[in-house]
């Protein structure tokens, strides 16, 4: 059962930044996907960016594009969000997510979302003006 675990939230001002951290363990697929998403309420869960393993090759919504960078540090099976120039509608929670597979998190299409069958339990964001 994989398990993944979110950190690194806060509250921060409008221009400020973060360095998200998801934690992933107990899977041993060599191929698959680590996605950032995030939900504000009222509104859809969004795939912001992510991850494909192994090479480390990435993708970016056009929303976070040039603000957001995704990484790892393979080592530890870590992948990190680091999130710049935020805005208030940066606003929500954050969630990173396992696909098995290559699956590209940013097309936001349903059947793409539905190959993130592991998730975190989230961190909030929250960025005020």
């Amino acid at each position: 059962q994989a398990q993944l675990v979110e950190s690194g939230g806060g509250l921060v001002q409008t221009g400020g930044s973060l360095r998200l951290s998801c934690a992933a363990s107990g899977f041993s697929s060599t191929y698959y996907t680590i996605g950032w998403f995030r939900q504000a309420p009222g509104k859809e869960r969004e795939g912001v960016s992510c991850l494909f393993k192994p090479g480390g090759s990435t993708r970016y919504a056009d929303s976070v594009e040039g603000r957001f960078t995704i990484s790892t540090d393979n080592t530890e099976n870590t992948v990190y969000l680091q999130i710049s120039s935020l805005k208030p509608e940066d606003t929500a929670t954050y969630y990173c997510a396992l696909a098995i597979g290559f699956v590209d998190c940013s097309d936001n299409r349903p059947a793409s979302k539905a190959r993130f069958r592991s998730w975190g339990q989230g961190t909030q964001v929250t960025v005020s003006s």
